[in-house]
């Protein structure tokens, strides 16, 4: 006979009460992680104006009753909408990822912590603006910055030592959970409530990774981020109501979450929750492309300038080796038919490519205009992908982080280029002196794509002063970017 099975209800996940008492308790004290924080939003948000460009992104936006209109509520920057804010998390969301161009994390899990970004902001302006209409005070800009430094060390925290595309799970789970925590204390839920609404996160089936890998690739790799933001928003409004949670969502046998899609690990942690994410998280600066594949951009380009001092061009070009690190090849490394942009840059060898041919590579490149262009699939077929062991070791080293590639290009007459190795992207921590100048030039470029001159200046002269910017109603500054 089996044994009963005990309906005591347990204590928490430690998990759980650690998300909630670092949501809840800490204090945010490192002038690095503020001012990378600042960066980070002006990056952000710009990648959401350049996206605003392609309809593809644009016909997910507004209301989901067209022409519903809600007083008070939270705007998307960018456009003329504004809504509940938890449609408004979706399209921020949305908007943010949809070129594959805002910040990046690499660890045994990767993603793109600025994705809860979505969440936050909807949730902040939106309160701000009730608060108003209560003759209360707003939250700032400030709160922001400090929903996105816990946001970002959440989801990165956990992403160092656990790896959820192993088991075939996207990354996503974790801007739901962060953003869930994050939200709900903004919110003001009590720490039980907001341990409640953590755990509705998890319980939640996750999304499969399915739409990011042959030969499925396919644009909801593209508003995933803003579904998972946006859910966090519900999940926090919930848990709000009062609604009870699941102590042992992750741990439970049979029924919880290792059990059911972690292969019966529990979690395992390399350091405790600070500011550690955001202080070393990788932008993308140069070129909206997967972050595997940023090293090997800079490369190309570099081998495109090299071919013209050498009186060459791509199709004297008999070979081309990659060496690279395991990651790169698990998620990019693609032969065969390229159906679509999201396919195209998940593709290292077309990421490669394009450089090489053209001296660039910019969102426009993965559309089909360019793509018929039969040089850039000849020059793929070209290109091998091999493992650096070294290069796998220091890219999971927590000292280093390099995200390394090398490129050797062999000529139809036996010579050969000297390899080009780039260990650290310019987005990277140990390039941020020569990263940040061009960050601020890439978000005035994003910002011209939007609005006229007079809005542009103001926007960027408030994102330029710290202690203006951190100081200033959320509210207003939505304010300042709608159309």
């Amino acid at each position: 006979m089996s044994a009963h099975i005990s309906n005591v209800r347990p204590k928490p996940d430690q998990v759980l009460v650690d998300i909630v008492d670092y949501v809840s308790k800490y204090k945010v004290s490192s002038k690095d992680a503020y001012e990378t924080a600042r960066y980070c939003l002006m990056d952000t948000l710009g990648c959401g104006f350049e996206a605003l460009e392609y309809p593809a992104c644009t016909k997910m936006l507004g209301p989901v009753v067209p022409g519903t209109l809600v007083p008070n509520g939270a705007k998307v920057p960018g456009t003329s909408f504004q809504m509940d804010p938890v449609k408004a998390a979706f399209d921020i969301g949305c908007m943010i990822r949809w070129l594959d161009f805002n910040d990046t994390w690499l660890a045994a899990e990767w993603g793109h912590p600025s994705d809860n970004l979505g969440g936050i902001l909807a949730t902040a302006d939106w309160l701000s603006r009730i608060a108003v209409a209560n003759g209360k005070a707003p939250l700032t800009v400030r709160d922001v910055l400090t929903g996105m430094i816990k946001a970002h060390e959440i989801q990165g925290c956990i992403a160092l030592e656990n790896s959820f595309n192993k088991v075939g799970l996207d990354h996503v789970v974790l801007v739901k959970v962060a953003s869930t925590a994050v939200v709900a204390q903004m919110l003001g839920l009590t720490r039980d409530e907001i341990i409640n609404a953590v755990s509705l996160a998890w319980v939640d089936g996750q999304s499969l990774r399915t739409y990011r890998h042959s030969p499925n690739t396919g644009s909801r790799k593209s508003w995933a981020a803003g579904d998972a933001t946006s859910r966090a928003v519900r999940l926090a409004l919930i848990a709000k109501t009062g609604e009870m949670g699941y102590p042992s969502v992750l741990s439970a046998k049979t029924w919880g979450f290792y059990d059911v899609l972690f292969k019966g690990k529990p979690f395992q942690f390399q350091r405790p929750y600070g500011s550690y994410v955001m202080e070393n998280v990788l932008f993308k600066i140069s070129f909206p492309a997967e972050f595997h594949s940023q090293t090997a951009v800079e490369a190309a380009m570099t081998i495109h300038g090299e071919l013209a001092k050498l009186g060459k061009s791509a199709a004297d070009i008999e070979k081309i080796t990659i060496r690279t690190h395991e990651a790169c090849i698990r998620i990019i490394d693609k032969k065969g038919p390229l159906d679509n942009p999201a396919d195209r840059d998940h593709c290292i060898q077309y990421m490669v490519a394009v450089p090489i041919l053209f001296g660039r590579l910019t969102a426009g490149d993965y559309e089909d205009a360019v793509a018929k262009d039969k040089r850039i699939d000849a020059l793929r077929d070209k290109i091998e992908c091999v493992e650096d062991k070294k290069f796998t070791k220091d890219y999971h080293d927590p000292d280093k982080r390099s995200i390394a590639n090398g490129l050797t290009v062999e000529f139809r007459d036996g010579k050969k280029m000297k390899e080009i190795v780039v260990e650290y992207p310019i987005g990277h921590k140990r390039r941020r002196k020569e990263g940040m100048p061009v960050l601020v030039e890439k978000f005035k470029v994003n910002l011209a794509r939007r609005f006229p001159s007079k809005q542009q200046q103001a926007i960027l002269d408030l994102c330029m002063d710290p202690k203006r910017l951190e100081a200033t109603p959320v509210h207003e500054f939505v304010d300042l970017m709608a159309i």
